[in-house]
């Protein structure tokens, strides 16, 4: 018998913790960007990614703070 894939999910509040409490307007911003993960569902309660997906966006980062500044084009 095959083993089950478990698949791990994260909504924007779970993302928020993970970068560090950053605000729920920065998560947004960050989301909504082109590279960012694209969301396996949108639910009622808001967007879901793959957890495995977030993480490997959140390594590919050059730096662990995720400043506006930071983003400025």
């Amino acid at each position: 018998m095959g083993g089950k894939t478990v698949y791990y999910f994260m909504g924007a509040h779970e993302i928020r913790v993970r970068l560090g409490g950053i605000s729920r307007q920065r998560v947004h911003q960050l989301t909504t960007r082109a590279d960012f993960p694209t969301p396996i569902a949108d639910l009622m309660q808001g967007k879901v990614w793959l957890a495995s997906d977030v993480e490997k966006w959140i390594k590919t980062r050059p730096s662990r703070r995720h400043d506006v500044q930071d983003e400025a084009p």
